[in-house]
C-alpha cells in the first residue's frame, strides 16, 4: 500500500493519474465548456457589456482632443466655452455610464459564477460518493477536500470574469492600433518594435506561470491534507503527545507551499516591470514621432494628445495579459486536478448486464477466492466457504490474517482476484451495487454517525419512518434504556461522526439501523471492541435479536460475543484452518483453543481498559 503514497508534490500528482488511468491533462478546454453552456447567456451579457464600455473608454480621448483642437484654439482666437461644456458633459456621461455598466457586470459575473461553481462543486461531490473504497484507503481526504473546495474557488477567474477581461483587452488593443493608424501610420510603426518583445515575453510568463502555479496549488493541498487528518486523529496525537512533531510536519509543508509561492513569484515577478519599460519606451517613441509630426504641421497638438490616450490603451492590455494569464494559469492548475479526479472511474462498477433481485434466502459462498490489496502478497488464498441460510458465522483470527478482508469482499468494496463470491447462486459481480446493498448491511467498528439527532441517524435506513416506528425498533432491540436516558432522548444531537456519544451508544445506534434496514446479511465486524463489560452485554442481547430470520457474518476479537455462532472459522494468513462450534474447536486444543485461552487471560484487562475510553454519559 505504501507504494501508492508519494511523499512528495510530484509523486502524488502521479498517484492520482494512476487511479484516473491518464496524464494530467493540459488541454482542459473541451472540459471547461460543459460547465458553462448553462450560464452562456450570462456571460454573453457580461462581453457585450465590456464591449459597450471599451467604446465608452474610447470616447474620452475623442472628446479631449476635439475640445483642444476646436474648443481651445476656436477660430476668434477665445475659448469655445459651449463646445468645453458639452465635452465636459460628455466626459461625465461616459463615465457614469461605465460604473453603471461595471455594476450590472459584476452582479451578471457573480450569478453565473455561483451558478457554475455550485454545479461543479455538486458534481465533485457527487462523483466522489461513486468512487470505490480503495480509492479512499489510498487517498488522503485532505486532498479530496481541496479539490471540492479551494480550487473550485480557483476556477472563478479563469471561467467568469477571466474570458470578459480578456475580450476587452483585446479589443482594447484592436481598436487603439486601428485609430493610431488612423492619425499617423508611423506612431503605430514606432510600436512595432516593442509589440514583439511583449508578445515573446507573454508566451513564456504563461509557460512560467502554468508550471509555477500548478506546483503551488499542488503543495496548497497538502497542508490542507495535514490539516484534515489532524482534526480527525487530534485524540491520538493528544494521548500520544505528538503536538510538537505534528506541528513541525505541518510547519514544513507550509514551508513547502512558502517556498513555491515565492518562486513562482520570483519566477514571474519580472513580467511587470518588464511591461512596464517597455510601456514607457513606447509613450517615449510617441512623443518624438509626435512632436516631429507637430513640427511639421501635419499632426495637431490634439491629435498627438489623443495618440497618447491611444498608446497607453494599446500597451495597457498588454501588461493586463500578465494578471490574466497569472489568474488563468492558477485558475488551468486547478481544473486540471479538479477534472483529473472527475474523470477517475471507480474500481467496482456495475456489469452491463447488473441484475436488481428480489430478497434472498442468504446463502454465502466463497468459491475458490483470491485476493490481494494492490501492490503486495495475496490476502486471501483460495478461500472455499458456504454460509447457509439463516446461519451466524464468526471469523476469529490474528490481526492481519484477512478476516475485515473477507467482509470488503462480500460487501464487493473490492472485486476477487480469483474465485467468485455468490449470494444464493449469483455471482456478486452479476447483481448490481443497489441491489446489494439493500441485501447485505454492515456495522463496522468505526461507527459512522451522522451530524443530527439520533432520529436523523436511524432514518437514515428507513427514510419514510415515522418517530415511533425508530423508537419501536429502539425497544425491541433493547437499546431504549440507554437512547432515552440521553439528555434530549432520541432527539439528542450525536455531534461530529457521533463524537458527542459513547463508543457503546453509538455501537447501539447503528445496530438499531442495521434493523432497521431489514436486510438478507448482515455483516458485524469488531461489533463489540471498545466498550465495557455491561455495555457489550447490552449490545449481545441487540445482536442475537438483530441476527434472528438472517445470514450474518460476525468478526470479532472478543471472543466472548461469538460463543452461541452457529460455527465459528478460523482464519490464519488467509485461509480457513479450524471450521466448527464453540464447543468442538475447544476439544480440538487448536488454533482456536489458543486465542480463546490468549483472550481469556486478557479479558480483564480489556474490560479495564474499555471502562476508561468511555465518556461520562
Amino acid at each position: 500500500m505504501n507504494a501508492f503514497r508519494g511523499d512528495s508534490a510530484l509523486s502524488d500528482i502521479e498517484l492520482e493519474e494512476r487511479f484516473a488511468k491518464k496524464a494530467l491533462n493540459r488541454s482542459i478546454t473541451a472540459n471547461l465548456f460543459p460547465l458553462v453552456r448553462p450560464v452562456r447567456r450570462l456571460i454573453a451579457a457580461v462581453a457585450a457589456i465590456e464591449l459597450v464600455q471599451v467604446v465608452v473608454i474610447f470616447i474620452r480621448p475623442l472628446l479631449i482632443g476635439f475640445v483642444i483642437d476646436k474648443g481651445l484654439r476656436h477660430a476668434t482666437g477665445g475659448i469655445d466655452a459651449t463646445l468645453v461644456a458639452w465635452a465636459c458633459a460628455g466626459l461625465v456621461a461616459s463615465w457614469s455610464l461605465r460604473f453603471a455598466l461595471g455594476g450590472f457586470s459584476q452582479y451578471c459575473a457573480g450569478l453565473a459564477a455561483i451558478r457554475v461553481l455550485n454545479d461543479l462543486r455538486a458534481q465533485v461531490f457527487a462523483h466522489v460518493q461513486t468512487l470505490s473504497v480503495g480509492y479512499f484507503d489510498r487517498t488522503k481526504a485532505g486532498r479530496i477536500i481541496a479539490r471540492a473546495d479551494r480550487d473550485v474557488d480557483m476556477l472563478e477567474p479563469l471561467l467568469i470574469q477571466g474570458p470578459p477581461e480578456f475580450l476587452s483587452a483585446v479589443l482594447r488593443l484592436l481598436i487603439s492600433a486601428f485609430l493610431l493608424w488612423h492619425i499617423a501610420p508611423t506612431l503605430l510603426l514606432g510600436l512595432a518594435g516593442v509589440v514583439p518583445l511583449l508578445i515573446i515575453a507573454t508566451l513564456l510568463f504563461k509557460r512560467v506561470s502554468q508550471a509555477s502555479w500548478a506546483r503551488v496549488a499542488e503543495c496548497r493541498s497538502r497542508f490542507t491534507a495535514h490539516l484534515v487528518e489532524t482534526v480527525a486523529g487530534v485524540r491520538l496525537i493528544q494521548q500520544t503527545g505528538r503536538e510538537a512533531e505534528n506541528l513541525a510536519t505541518y510547519r514544513g509543508l507550509l514551508l513547502d507551499f512558502n517556498r513555491a509561492l515565492i518562486r513562482g513569484n520570483s519566477r514571474s515577478g519580472w513580467f511587470a516591470p518588464y511591461t512596464g519599460l517597455l510601456t514607457t519606451a513606447g509613450l517615449a517613441l510617441t512623443l518624438v514621432i509626435g512632436g516631429r509630426g507637430i513640427a511639421l504641421g501635419t499632426m495637431s497638438l490634439g491629435q498627438l494628445t489623443q495618440a497618447l490616450f491611444y498608446v497607453f490603451l494599446f500597451l495597457a492590455p498588454l501588461q493586463e495579459f500578465s494578471d490574466l494569464f497569472e489568474r488563468f494559469a492558477n485558475g488551468t492548475a486547478c481544473a486540471q486536478r479538479i477534472f483529473l479526479l472527475l474523470h477517475t472511474e471507480p474500481d467496482i462498477r456495475d456489469a452491463p448486464d447488473a441484475r436488481d433481485l428480489p430478497r434472498l434466502t442468504g446463502e454465502i459462498v466463497f468459491r475458490g477466492v483470491k485476493f490481494s490489496y494492490p501492490p503486495g502478497r495475496p490476502v486471501i488464498h483460495g478461500l472455499d466457504l458456504t454460509v447457509a441460510p439463516g446461519e451466524t458465522l464468526a471469523i476469529v483470527g490474528p490481526t492481519g490474517h484477512g478476516k475485515s478482508t473477507i467482509v470488503q469482499l462480500l460487501t464487493r468494496f473490492y472485486d476477487v482476484d480469483e474465485g467468485a463470491v455468490l449470494l444464493d447462486g449469483h455471482d456478486i459481480r452479476e447483481i448490481s451495487e443497489s441491489s446489494l446493498r439493500r441485501q447485505v448491511g454492515i456495522v463496522l467498528q468505526d461507527n459512522v454517525l451522522f451530524g443530527g439527532s439520533v432520529l436523523d441517524n436511524l432514518r437514515l435506513a428507513r427514510p419514510t419512518a415515522s418517530d415511533d416506528e425508530l423508537i419501536a425498533a429502539a425497544r425491541e432491540l433493547g437499546a431504549d434504556e440507554v437512547l432515552e436516558s440521553l439528555p434530549h432522548g432520541y432527539h439528542s444531537q450525536v455531534g461530529a461522526l457521533g463524537a458527542q456519544l459513547s463508543q457503546g451508544q453509538r455501537q447501539l445506534v447503528c445496530l438499531v439501523r442495521a434493523y432497521l434496514a431489514d436486510p438478507a446479511v448482515l455483516v458485524l465486524d469488531e461489533a463489540t471492541s471498545a466498550v465495557d463489560v455491561a455495555t457489550e452485554r447490552r449490545i449481545q442481547k441487540a445482536l442475537r435479536r438483530v441476527c434472528e430470520g438472517r445470514t450474518s457474518v460476525i468478526i470479532a476479537h472478543r471472543l466472548a460475543t461469538i460463543r452461541e455462532a452457529d460455527r465459528i472459522a478460523v482464519i490464519r494468513e488467509g485461509a480457513i484452518v479450524e471450521l466448527g462450534r464453540h464447543d468442538e474447536l475447544l476439544a480440538q486444543d487448536g488454533h482456536y483453543a489458543a486465542l480463546y485461552a490468549a483472550y481469556d487471560q486478557a479479558a480483564p484487562v480489556l474490560s479495564q481498559q474499555a471502562a476508561k475510553l468511555q465518556p461520562a454519559s
